[in-house]
């Protein structure tokens, strides 16, 4: 009929018929699906309940699933315990869909969908590219769940870590190693920023932070002799929580990526305080190496007090710093500083600060030494995955988050991002 039609207008809307033929093939895939899961002929006339007594069979119940061909009907066993009076069906343990009306395939897909846009983006683009038709709710109830559940494997790994029974892994030594840490902000509700002071004085706060570290892997340079990221070789960690509970889970994503067989390792960050606590307590021995872009930044904040609305006299004073700096000749910049004439009470406290942060990273700002070695010396990685990990997805505009949802998203989108999450729902099959 279609074809006929064509015939007589001269005009065929292969787009549609696309749609009409994959509409039908996913009604027969339903089908037949639903007949591959009918309940088998023999099945259980008891089987065990939670309480300890025996659950008898009661009768058989259809279950309403969404699956990735279309709504389909399940009918399984379904039993009541006659001492608790609970029901059960096995079955639903058994094709993953205990507790949810969504299949395997929808959920790992709403996951997916969930942990790249909004939750109504999402939702459109399922019903777009695969013919799912699910509620924006839907997806963020699962994406979260889901995210819930990697981020709970997370801290399990790092229990395990502090009670130092992490697995031993056998495999080849690791040339160079990487943590990279940072952190970056999230707009929260205001239930989650309710009496915290804000990051300007006498401002409330709207955003909390989250604390990302990546890893990942040089074996090579360039032909100049620049290092060289192994490609596909980093992982993320992120999450809003506390520094004692970050370093744990940063330690454990290090371990599993080789840290105890890596030759050199390195430790390469910005100037906050809590970071380097975790260095300290959690990577004892590595390289550490301060931000070079962040150094020079300090430098150019003090130009700009030294020498306001004068971009010439700024950019001169910098030149002449960034050589010592650049040169590794930190205590020539700190004596340097610390014989500026400062104007006023604030500048003095501005050069005394500014003076005390290079003081006090002097052996981390040894970029001489790290280039001879062939080492990076920016944080580049870890900047990249504040935008890509957190800002892409958290920070779209209108988005204010609890913190329960903003680490179950971030868990998630951290998993997928470090090619873990396949494994991860392989695993949860296995189980199934």
């Amino acid at each position: 009929m279609v074809f006929s039609g064509w015939r007589k207008s001269g005009y065929f809307d292969l787009e549609a018929v696309e749609m009409a033929t994959r509409a039908a093939a996913h009604q027969l895939g339903a089908k037949i699906l639903e007949q591959l899961l009918c309940a088998p002929a023999e099945f259980d006339r008891e089987v065990p309940c939670p309480c300890g007594q025996g659950a008898r069979f009661h009768q058989m119940r259809p279950k309403q699933v969404v699956t990735v061909l279309g709504p389909i009907s399940v009918e399984r066993p379904y039993y009541l315990c006659p001492a608790c009076h609970n029901g059960q069906s096995p079955r639903d343990a058994e094709l993953d869909t205990e507790g949810t009306e969504y299949s395997p395939g929808v959920r790992r897909r709403m996951a997916a969908v969930g942990s790249e846009t909004s939750f109504e983006r999402g939702r459109q683009q399922l019903e777009l590219l695969a013919g799912i038709e699910v509620t924006a709710k839907a997806i963020e109830r699962h994406a979260e769940a889901i995210g819930e559940d990697i981020a709970q494997q997370e801290k399990l790994r790092a229990s395990a870590a502090l009670q130092l029974e992490l697995p031993e892994i056998l495999s080849p030594a690791v040339p160079i190693l990487y943590v990279e840490i940072d952190g970056t902000q999230a707009p929260m509700v205001p239930s989650e920023v309710d009496g915290r002071a804000g990051r300007s004085e006498g401002n409330p706060a709207r955003t909390r932070e989250v604390k990302i570290g990546a890893v990942f892997t040089q074996t090579t340079t360039d032909e100049e002799g620049r290092p060289m990221r192994d490609e596909d070789s980093t992982t993320y960690i992120a999450a809003i929580e506390t520094a004692e509970e970050f370093g744990p889970r940063l330690y454990s994503e290090a371990w599993e990526r080789g840290w105890s067989r890596a030759q050199k390792k390195v430790i390469i960050a910005d100037g906050a305080d809590w970071i380097w606590n975790i260095a300290d307590q959690y990577f004892p021995g590595a390289i550490q190496i301060m931000d070079i872009y962040h150094a020079r930044q300090h430098l150019w904040d003090l130009a700009r007090a030294l020498h306001p609305n004068d971009e010439t006299k700024q950019k001169r004073w910098v030149t002449r710093q960034q050589a010592k700096l650049d040169g590794g000749q930190i205590e020539k910049l700190v004596a340097a500083l610390r014989s500026i004439d400062a104007a006023t009470p604030e500048l003095a406290n501005k050069i005394r600060i500014e003076a005390d942060y290079f003081e006090r990273n002097a052996a981390r700002m040894c970029y001489p030494e790290f280039r001879r070695q062939h080492l990076f010396i920016g944080s580049g990685v870890i900047e990249a995955a504040c935008k890509t990990v957190i800002g892409s997805r958290l920070k779209q505009s209108g988005m204010f988050w609890t913190v329960r949802g903003a680490n179950a998203i971030i868990a998630l989108r951290c998993h997928r991002l470090s090619r873990k999450f396949e494994d991860y729902w392989d695993s949860r099959s296995r189980a199934a």
